[in-house]
């Protein structure tokens, strides 16, 4: 029962006519020993103008779309991605929860394994899907046009090899996202400048649509047309910016498969919570016989800091093709601010650590690490007035280094060895001042602007605690790895306990994922082997604490092999 690809993608060029009917509508037919074939797509990023919620504006998209294009490849196979820059922003595309073994200067985060895409210019990625399979995202790796720039990136599995669990009869994407009246990059710049929080969103949105919750939106609604009886795999990503969502379907359970591209132990829920840049399948099993009524789906935000956040609801709409559809049900969400619902939620994941899918996580590490992470402020500049904190300017901070992009790529300094002046490989391991992380906050709440990374020998076994703060008040941070699945081991509230919470550490079936909810007034604890040599950038999420600081670099070494070494750039990496 293996998955198929539609026969209709976007975008593929370089091949003929009858080679993309041939590659798509028959995959196998590429190779008889189905070897990975190489896909190619082409990405121009145009401005276009879209309306919601009665407000249009010009918007940077890729190919026109909003949200944009499909990616589809399966386990093994090559893509080639070119993109072509045609509006006034600079930009760069991340491959989110892509590996990228041995590739690197495909990663795409600006200032970090590239340097933007500038006006007329172009860049090809070039990557080979390693042992990956599953609901992935695509998106805009600069400033916030990570707004509007995004799409899904679905990796089937090889050929012949089933899903283990039963063939669904339809498989859905669906990508919640956020809608801005304003630009967003307007929003994010005048908040850096004044040093306040930014404008939150007007909406919330399914596959770019509010829903009919929304005034002047019932038109822009998504709907989910299914028939009796049948087993449908949703594919949900939280593509928003700056917002965990609370999602649910009225009067139908869902049942959890994987998450981040990797299976999990099944398990059944009414309600999922996602950080953003998480990805879930689910199998949503509708009723035997079709109801005279239809069902809202709803995403709204989880929060618990203090500042404000968009506090409102999409909505989506799930009908069976033979109903009436004369009434509507409406699911019930957890409170805005239910931590406690999180956890339980997020506690429940666990790996299949089967034959097939084994779980390896290391037993025992090299290196270990702990990084309180959280919210700072910074000076406000001589002869400007701050509308942050007391005057200052918000900041974030990993272990109180708030991390400032160089002016190259750290990729292209740490490879060509020019790194001085770049950043230094001085990041520290623990906390230099410690202090009570979700007590009472330290008098001095400033953090330190610097570019530093932490310098990793190839196969060293890596563990990280990181630790939320208080700092001017306990929120959820969703920290995402680069070039690396992890392992999280372990969480709690709290301050982290180096001698008595290791020994609850889950070492058996720890969920593997790309991106984890460091829990709001609490912790959590990940392993991962650096075996990816190059320069992977960690950081939280929320675009906002992003573009405050709250990110670090590992650089992992070359190991001696040649496939454990990076190879050379190509020759059309951006220059700065």
């Amino acid at each position: 029962m293996g998955a198929s690809i539609p026969a209709s993608p976007p975008i593929l060029l370089t091949m003929s006519v009858f080679a993309i009917i041939c590659l798509w509508a028959f995959p196998e037919f590429a190779s008889a020993k189905h070897a990975g074939i190489t896909r190619h797509y082409k990405f121009n990023i145009r401005l276009k103008n879209v309306t919601r919620l009665c407000h249009t504006k010009s918007m940077v998209t890729v190919n026109g779309k909003f949200p944009g294009p499909r990616v589809v490849a399966r386990e093994g196979d090559r893509l080639v991605v070119k993109v072509v820059n045609h509006v006034p922003n600079n930009i760069s595309i991340h491959w989110h929860g892509i590996r990228q073994i041995q590739s690197g200067w495909a990663d795409g985060p600006s200032y970090i394994t590239q340097c933007p895409i500038q006006t007329n210019q172009s860049y090809v990625y070039n990557f080979t899907i390693t042992g990956q399979r599953g609901t992935l995202f695509w998106h805009a790796h600069f400033s916030w046009l990570r707004a509007t720039v995004y799409g899904p990136l679905i990796i089937f599995p090889k050929h012949n090899v089933s899903y283990p669990f039963a063939k669904p009869h339809k498989e859905v994407t669906i990508l919640l996202g956020e809608w801005f009246n304003a630009d967003p990059e307007a929003v994010i710049s005048q908040a850096l400048q004044t040093g306040a929080g930014p404008n939150v969103s007007e909406a919330y949105s399914f596959n770019g649509l509010p829903g009919p919750l929304y005034n002047c939106s019932a038109n822009n609604t998504y709907k989910l047309k299914v028939k009796a009886g049948k087993t449908y795999l949703l594919r949900l990503i939280n593509a928003a910016l700056n917002d965990e969502l609370f999602f649910s379907i009225a009067n139908h359970t869902l049942t959890v498969v994987e998450a981040d591209a990797i299976y999990v132990k099944p398990f059944e829920t009414n309600v999922l919570v996602m950080a953003p840049g998480q990805t879930t399948n689910v199998l949503l099993k509708t009723k035997p016989i079709a109801p005279n009524a239809s069902f809202y789906m709803l995403a709204r935000p989880y929060f618990t800091g203090q500042g404000t956040f968009d506090n409102t609801t999409a909505a989506g709409i799930l009908e069976y093709e033979t109903s009436s559809n004369s009434t509507i049900f409406k699911p019930i969400l957890p409170r805005i601010n239910a931590t406690n619902a999180v956890a339980n939620f997020t506690r429940r994941f666990r790996s299949l650590a089967n034959s097939q899918f084994p779980v390896n996580v290391p037993q025992t590490v090299d290196k270990k690490f702990f990084f309180p992470v959280g919210l700072g402020n910074s000076p406000c500049p001589k002869n400007q007035t701050c509308q942050g904190p007391n005057g200052t300017k918000f900041a974030a901070s990993v272990n109180n280094i708030s991390m400032a992009l160089p002016s190259v790529a750290l990729l292209q300094s740490y490879f060509f060895k020019k790194s001085n002046g770049v950043y230094t490989s001085d990041f520290p391991s623990f906390p230099l001042h410690p202090f009570n992380y979700t007590g009472t906050p330290p008098n001095n709440t400033f953090v330190t602007n610097a570019t530093k990374v932490v310098v990793l020998p190839f196969n060293t076994s890596v563990e990280v605690v990181m630790q939320e703060t208080s700092i001017l008040g306990a929120e959820s941070h969703p920290l995402h790895l680069h070039g690396f699945n992890f392992y999280i081991v372990g969480e709690g509230f709290g301050n982290f306990d180096p001698n008595n919470d290791p020994k609850n550490f889950n070492l058996v079936d720890p969920v593997e994922r790309n991106t984890v909810g460091v829990p709001s007034g609490g912790w959590v604890a990940i392993r991962f082997l650096a075996d990816n040599p190059g320069v992977w950038l960690m950081h939280c999420h929320f675009d906002v604490h992003l573009s405050w600081g709250l990110r670090m670099a590992w650089i992992v070494l070359d190991g001696t092999l040649p496939n454990q070494k990076l190879p050379p750039p190509p020759s059309d990496l951006p220059k700065c």
